[in-house]
This record gives structure tokens, C-alpha cells and sequence, in this order.
């Protein structure tokens, strides 16, 4: 078992690698990268992020995985993990700390490792533990919990055994058309003199780091630009890491030559940051059925017409495919600059637990001029969180920007669980639907004590914080941040917010925002001064980094117990095949001849894919004949170009239909194909059992 002084040789290494590597090159840390595969349940658990019970799983569009990146001073070592999850709960980093002490001991701790999530809404749900964020799930489900936690420990352990001394490099770029500000009413809110301060009304910045072994061989990157991953609607029914995990494969394949994805040695990040009222989809607000603008209140006339935003391209596949390529292509562009600035210096991590109602801190008000004190508020949910967004709206006809209270719904929130009158007046113009702070039963709805995290590397700080903070909540905090290290040190440090990072508490919009009430001011759930109490939790954090302070560390949550959970998923009870076929059986062959930028589809008798997650490996798998019976893959379910849909034929005969679609693309190599799926079924009697099906052999003619 390793331990701290396991990493005493670094330092030496470090040394022998500055004397005897290349010319010019000289290893400023010790780094490593990973990334593995944290796929869940595919089929009939319902989504995390849009919170729409009728959106179950039906199949895989692209994997989800995990990146990990390690960076070591000789001193102290940071991992930041960027997971293509919904987003991360406490239980989630306290379960992959707790594996990591089992095989390394204390060198990895809930201090120096920030687990950040995506938040891609098209992953399975069921894993956050709080009520709130399973409800729609039907309660807990232990695949998805368990699928999440191992593969980021193992993408952290792969980080581990990579590492070797190397450098850092930092640069910036900017996308454009990429990404919009869904809720402009708010924002037009902030002060005028601080929003002149700004061109646009989101984040157009890409900030990235380089990681560069000291014999120059490429590792790793990661950058973080604010934009929901939201271009797979609350229409899709296939598991997807949308379009910030199209980048990351678009980036690994060009830098992992022959590498199929996720098994490459390069790592290619793309992460999320202050991206709480940030859609992709560019085509902004329409009504549903006219396709006219939504009105100024982003509503629409017909009482069941909703207003819903659509991306740039023909459908939600095409949409996500533009918007991972420009994020790509800026990234790409960034990797290839030769100015970038190399970080050096120390690290430094610090980490605090903070239960945030009753948090006080100071506010300046812009309109009476005055500093007064404020205080953050028990969790609750107000009206407009049930009207959802224009990515994703919500049901039973509630209307974003509602600051008035219905009795009925009233009547309702009342039975479950009441607020005080003195939540009333904390939350202020947030008429409250879910007293989510005083709902006990079955167990907590959402967290009270949260995560709060920053790490500093050279002149690079990084903003973990537990939420989606909106654009000009990202802004103050790194302005903030910035001012406070500048103010010590004398030197401007880049700040970067990683957001989602180890809790989840919804959003964080400005106190001006949450006055509009839209759908990022109802679900700010501390009340109008979240972001004020959080401005000063992290200036303490800086302070305490760049002085070498020790802070409290606080008192963690209590960890929820799996076994008390409330879990209303059906199980897998058995699989049967369809009368008169083996499992595998290929119900529906390939054409026998195709060209570049068809598409073929076929179709197997199947199992149930919750009975193995194919966890590392792949339901499908196309291959192209190179010799006389010698077959190479080309590619798997993680491929953009192909999808694995699954039905449940007959849900009392157990009886499953797996279509898996191949498009070809234009630069395939001629030559002959066939498409491979494997899976597990669960038999009647007991035990669950491997098979396998491949279709006829094909042709793939030039175009």
C-alpha cells in the first residue's frame, strides 16, 4: 500500500529529468492524466437534469467517461476530475475518497481532490442520495451510484500511474455563436455599471491548461468555457455526454492516433464553469407550435404552447455536433499556439465545509447606496424551478418570473412540509413552493452544508465551487478572487470557476437576478444573498491559500445510508428470447452493399442491457476485414457515428429489440464490414449470461 512518503523519489526524478531530457525543457511538476469509463444504466431509468419522468433511458448514444488529471509540486498534489455526469453529490467524492485510502492511503483526501462535473442533462440519474434531485428518478439507483464511483476512482488511478515530471502551459481563446444567455430579463437587472463592463451577456472566454510530459510528449488538457450541455433536449431517450463530451472525443481522437475512444493515453477535458443561465441553443426562444418568438416574458400564447430554445443545426443530434466542433476547433487552435505561458510555482489547496443557512455577510446596495448585513436562508424552491427553462421547460403551467403565490399550490406545499414566516421573509421576492429546508421525510430534500474548494497553482486559481453560478455571479467571484490574491501578492493571477464541483445546491444568481425570479433565481436556494455569502467564504479560502493559513475545515454532512433510501425501480426480473431465436439472433441484416455517408441499421434479438453495463467495453462494435478472418474494430458505442436504441419488446415475456445504427462516414476505408453486438440476459430460473450476435458480412464501396 502506498503512502506520503511514496512520493519522497519524486523529487529526484524531478531532477534527473531536468539534467538529462531534452534541450530547453525543464519539469516544473509532476503530472499524470486518466479517464475511465462511468457509463450507468442506459435503458428505463429516467434522466438527471431536465427532471421529466417520461425521459427513460432507451439506449447509448456516447459513453459517458471520467478525466482526471494529476499535478504534484513535490509538495503537496491537486486532482481536478471533470466527470460527464448531471452533477456530484457529496456521497458520490466521499465514497471515491474512501476507495483511494484503501490502496494509497492519506495521500488523497477530500482536501486536494475536486471532482467537477459536466452537467450533461442526458446521463441516468438516481445517484445525488438528497430527495429532490431523485424524485424524478423514482428513487435511488444503486447502478448509477455505484457506475459513477468506480469509474472515477479508477480514471484517478490511472492519473496515478501515469504520472511523470512535466510542464503546464496556459493560454485563452473565444468561442462565438456557440452560446446565448437564457434568461436576459435577469441579467438586464445587474447594474448598469458593472454590466458596461462587459461586451456580451455571457462568457466568451475558453481558458486552458496544456499538460506536456518533459520528454515533450503530449498528455493532457483541459479547458472550461460556460455553456449548459443541454443540445440533447428533454426529447432524447439516449444516454449522451453531449456537446462538451463531442469535444473531448473529437480531441482524443485527433491526438490518440488508432486509439478507440476512451482507451487512448492522451485526455482531453472539457469542463464546466459559471454556466447557470448559458444555453447552446443559439436558435434562441420559439413557441412550440407557431415557431414565432416567445413573447417578452418568454411565454407563449396557446395555454399548452410552450417556449422552448433550439440549437443551430436540423434535429438535436446535428445541433450537438456543432457546438462540441467549435468548442473543439478553439481548443485545438489554443493547443497549437507556441505563445502560451508555462505556470510554475507552488500549489496551494484549501478546503472548508459550510453550512450555509444563517451564513451572514455584507452586501452593498447599488440603489440606496448603503452597506447593509444580509443572511443566507433555509433551502427552498420557488415557483418558477417548476416552470423549468427554455432548454427544457417544465409542467403543470407554472411561468418563469413568478413572484406571486397560488392557494392552491399552497395548500399543497403546506401538507408536506410548511415554511416559517421567517423563511418567507428571508427568501424575499421568491414565493416558496418547496420548503425544501424543512421537508425531514424520508430523509434530507437538499443539502445544507456544502463544499467549498479552491486550489492555487503558480499563478492559476482555480474556483471549485458547489452549484451553476450564473455569468455575472462567475464574474463577481472571480473578480473577487482575483482582487483579493492581487491585493496580497501583488500579482494578477488568472481565475478560472469549475463548476458543479463535489455538492450540488442548483443555482447561484446574482441578488439582483433573483429579484426577476426566473428559473436561476428560484432555484438559488439560500435565498437573494447566496452569492454574497459565497464572495466572502471564498475570499476567506484565498486569503488563507496565499498566506499558508490553516482554516477550520468544518463539519462534513452525515453520510446518507443506502440501505434507508427509498428506491420505487423495477428490477430486472428476467429475459426471454423472442420465439424461435437465440439471443443475438440478427433480425434485420445490412444491405450488401453501402457507400460513405449512408446509413445502415440492423436490428438483434436482445437482453436487457441494466443486467451489464458493458463498463469499459461496448454493446456494439463495428469491423472492417483487414486479412482473411482478421477483424479490426472501427468503432463502438462511444463513436459518434453510431447508436445503440433499445425496446422492451414485451415487458411480461421479458422479450428486447436492439437497433444499432451505423453512419458511415465519408472517410471510411473501403472494404468489407460487419457490425458485432453482445450484451447479457438475465434467465428466467436465475443467473445472467453472456451472447453475442454479428450480422452478415458487407461491402463499403467509394462513393
Amino acid at each position: 500500500m502506498a503512502s506520503e512518503c511514496s512520493r519522497w523519489p519524486m523529487g529526484l526524478i524531478i531532477l534527473l529529468i531536468g539534467i538529462f531530457t531534452l534541450p530547453g525543457i525543464m519539469a516544473s511538476y509532476s503530472i499524470g492524466v486518466g479517464i475511465a469509463d462511468t457509463t450507468g444504466p442506459i435503458a428505463e431509468i429516467v434522466f438527471m437534469g431536465y427532471a421529466k419522468m417520461e425521459q427513460k433511458g432507451a439506449g447509448l448514444h456516447l459513453r459517458t467517461f471520467t478525466r482526471s488529471f494529476i499535478i504534484d509540486d513535490g509538495e503537496q498534489r491537486f486532482v481536478f476530475v471533470s466527470t460527464e455526469s448531471a452533477m456530484i453529490g457529496h456521497d458520490i467524492k466521499a465514497a471515491v475518497i474512501k476507495k483511494l485510502q484503501k490502496r494509497f492511503g492519506n495521500l488523497y483526501t477530500e482536501k486536494n481532490v475536486m471532482i467537477s462535473a459536466t452537467h450533461t442533462h442526458s446521463s441516468p440519474g438516481g445517484f445525488n442520495l438528497y430527495l429532490l434531485f431523485d424524485l424524478s428518478t423514482f428513487g435511488f439507483i444503486e447502478q448509477s451510484f455505484t457506475a459513477l464511483i468506480n469509474g472515477i476512482t479508477t480514471s484517478i488511478i490511472r492519473a496515478h500511474d501515469s504520472v511523470v515530471p512535466g510542464q503546464i502551459f496556459l493560454d485563452h481563446g473565444e468561442v462565438f455563436d456557440a452560446s446565448i444567455n437564457r434568461s436576459p430579463l435577469a441579467y438586464m437587472n445587474n447594474p448598469k455599471n458593472e454590466r458596461e463592463k462587459y461586451k456580451y451577456d455571457t462568457d466568451k472566454t475558453m481558458t486552458q491548461l496544456k499538460f506536456i510530459a518533459a520528454d515533450g510528449r503530449p498528455m493532457g488538457v483541459i479547458n472550461w468555457f460556460a455553456v449548459h450541455p443541454t443540445s440533447m433536449n428533454n426529447t432524447n431517450r439516449l444516454v449522451s455526454s453531449d456537446n462538451v463530451g463531442y469535444a473531448s472525443i473529437l480531441f482524443e481522437k485527433k491526438m490518440n492516433k488508432g486509439s478507440m475512444v476512451g482507451k487512448g493515453e492522451f485526455v482531453a477535458a472539457f469542463a464546466s464553469s459559471n454556466l447557470g443561465d448559458v444555453s447552446p441553443n443559439t436558435q434562441g426562444p420559439k413557441c412550440e407550435f407557431t415557431g414565432e418568438n416567445c413573447s417578452a416574458d418568454y411565454t407563449c400564447p396557446g395555454k399548452k404552447e410552450m417556449c422552448f430554445a433550439s440549437g443551430p443545426g436540423k434535429d438535436i443530434y446535428d445541433s450537438t455536433k456543432i457546438i462540441g466542433k467549435k468548442l473543439y476547433e478553439e481548443s485545438m487552435k489554443i493547443w497549437n499556439r507556441d505563445s502560451s505561458k508555462e505556470i510554475k510555482g507552488p500549489i496551494e489547496v484549501v478546503h472548508r465545509y459550510v453550512k450555509m443557512p444563517g451564513q451572514k455577510a455584507e452586501f452593498y446596495n447599488e440603489t440606496s447606496k448603503e452597506t447593509i448585513e444580509v443572511e443566507t436562508c433555509q433551502p427552498a424552491m420557488g415557483y418558477s424551478f417548476a416552470a423549468g427553462t427554455t432548454d427544457g421547460p417544465g409542467s403543470f403551467s407554472f411561468s418563469q418570473g413568478t413572484t406571486t403565490t397560488n392557494p392552491v399550490w399552497d395548500a399543497v406545499r403546506n401538507f408536506v412540509a410548511a415554511p416559517t414566516p421567517e423563511d418567507i421573509k428571508c427568501h424575499g421576492a421568491k414565493p416558496i413552493l418547496l420548503a425544501t429546508g424543512r421537508m425531514r421525510r424520508p430523509y434530507q430534500w437538499q443539502p445544507k452544508v456544502v463544499s467549498t474548494h479552491l486550489a492555487i497553482i503558480g499563478d492559476f486559481v482555480l474556483v471549485g465551487v458547489p452549484g451553476e453560478f450564473t455569468t455575472m455571479s462567475g464574474r463577481r467571484m472571480r473578480e473577487k478572487v482575483a482582487s483579493t490574491i492581487e491585493e496580497v501578492t501583488k500579482v494578477q493571477p488568472t481565475v478560472v470557476i469549475a463548476g458543479l464541483c463535489n455538492t450540488y445546491t442548483d443555482y447561484i444568481a446574482t441578488p439582483e437576478e433573483y429579484e426577476i425570479q426566473r428559473y436561476e433565481g428560484a432555484s438559488t436556494i439560500y435565498g437573494p444573498h447566496t452569492l454574497t455569502v459565497y464572495l466572502k467564504q471564498y475570499q476567506e479560502l484565498a486569503l488563507a491559500a496565499i498566506q499558508k493559513k490553516v482554516i477550520n475545515p468544518g463539519s462534513p454532512p452525515p453520510n446518507m445510508y443506502i440501505e434507508s433510501l427509498i428506491s420505487l425501480q423495477t428490477p430486472v426480473l428476467y429475459d426471454t428470447s423472442k420465439w424461435g431465436y437465440d439471443f443475438g439472433y440478427c433480425l434485420s441484416q445490412p444491405p450488401k452493399i453501402v457507400k460513405p455517408g449512408d446509413t445502415v441499421t440492423v436490428s438483434f434479438v436482445a437482453g436487457h442491457p441494466r443486467n451489464n453495463l458493458m463498463t469499459g467495453s461496448t454493446f456494439l462494435t463495428v469491423e472492417r476485414l483487414i486479412d482473411r478472418d482478421i477483424w479490426v474494430k472501427v468503432a463502438t458505442d462511444a463513436d459518434w457515428e453510431t447508436r445503440f436504441h433499445w425496446e422492451r419488446k414485451n415487458s411480461i415475456l421479458g422479450t428486447s429489440q436492439a437497433d444499432i445504427i451505423w453512419e458511415i462516414p465519408l472517410d471510411v476505408k473501403p472494404g468489407k464490414y460487419r457490425i458485432r453486438h453482445q450484451g447479457h440476459y438475465r434467465y428466467i430460473l436465475g443467473g445472467i449470461f453472456p451472447y453475442r450476435g454479428l450480422t452478415n458480412v458487407f461491402e463499403v464501396k467509394e462513393k
